[in-house]
C-alpha cells in the first residue's frame, strides 16, 4: 500500500509539495485556503474532538502506512503567554488589577483549549498506531516544553543552517516513529539569514505567522534526513 503524508494546519503547502517533488502523495489540511494550496478545507479542532470521540473523522482515512505532519498552531505555546501570566506585556501598562486578571483568565481559558487539542491529537494517534510528527517553536520557557508529558524527539536550534530564511529553533514530536537520521551527501542551500519580526497580539507572537517562511530548501532536506525512513541517501 502506498504511503501518503497528511499536512495539517499546513496553508503554504510548502511541505506537501517537496513530498509530491520526491514522489510521494500529500494531503494539505486547514480551515483556510488563503494560498490556495489546502486540499481539504475543514475544521481540525473539530475532526481532533470527532477523531478522539470515535466518531467518524478525518483520521478514519489514515492508514499506519501513512504519516501525519501537524504544524500545529503556536500562539498560546509561546513565551509571551508567561508574560501575559505576570502581568509584564508592554500592553499593560495602565491597566488596573481587574482588567489584567480579566484578560489573563480569557487567555488561561484559550491555552486550555489548544492544550487539550494537540494532547487529543496525540491520544489519536497512540490508540490507532498512526504516525505523528508534530511541529512547533521551541524555547526552554516553550508552554509544552515545561508542562507537557511528551517530550520532542528532535530540535533544530538552527534552521537556516539547513536551507532556510531564519534561525528559528524548532522542535519535533514523534509519535510511533522516530527520525530516520539519513545521511544526505549534498552541498546545502543558503539563503541570507531574514529575522521574524514578531507583534505582540492577544498575548501571543505574531499570530500571521506563516508556514510559506519555511524555505522549500528546508522542507526537502527535512523531508529527506528525518521523515523518509530507511531511505538512506536520497
Amino acid at each position: 500500500m502506498a504511503k501518503t503524508f497528511h499536512c495539517m494546519f499546513e496553508q503554504s503547502g510548502t511541505f506537501k509539495e517537496q513530498f509530491e517533488t520526491l514522489g510521494y502523495k500529500a494531503i494539505d489540511y486547514d480551515i483556510l485556503n488563503d494560498y490556495g494550496q489546502t486540499d481539504v478545507q475543514i475544521d481540525l479542532f473539530r475532526e481532533i474532538e470527532k477523531g478522539y470521540d470515535n466518531e467518524p473523522s478525518i483520521f478514519d482515512g489514515v492508514t499506519t502506512q501513512d504519516t501525519i505532519l501537524a504544524f500545529f498552531p503556536c500562539i498560546r505555546f509561546e513565551n509571551q503567554i508567561g508574560m501575559a501570566f505576570r502581568g509584564e506585556l508592554k500592553q499593560f501598562a495602565g491597566w488596573t488589577d481587574e482588567q489584567k486578571l480579566e484578560y489573563v483568565m480569557a487567555l488561561h481559558e484559550s491555552l486550555h483549549h489548544t492544550y487539550i487539542y494537540i494532547s487529543k491529537l496525540v491520544v489519536i494517534a497512540l490508540r490507532r498506531g498512526l504516525k505523528l510528527i508534530i511541529e512547533n517553536p521551541y524555547s526552554t520557557a516553550h508552554y509544552l516544553v515545561r508542562y507537557w508529558p511528551i517530550k520532542a524527539k528532535l530540535i533544530d536550534n538552527d534552521r537556516s543552517e539547513m536551507g532556510d530564511y531564519f534561525k528559528k529553533p524548532t522542535q519535533y514530536w514523534f509519535i510511533n516513529c522516530e527520525p530516520a537520521y539519513n545521511f544526505i551527501f549534498e552541498p546545502q542551500v543558503v539563503h541570507k539569514r531574514k529575522r521574524i519580526v514578531a507583534k505582540v497580539k492577544d498575548g501571543g507572537t505574531n499570530p500571521t505567522a506563516e508556514r510559506s517562511l519555511i524555505s522549500k530548501e528546508y522542507a526537502n532536506r527535512f523531508i529527506r534526513e528525518y521523515v523518509l525512513q530507511g531511505e538512506g541517501n536520497v
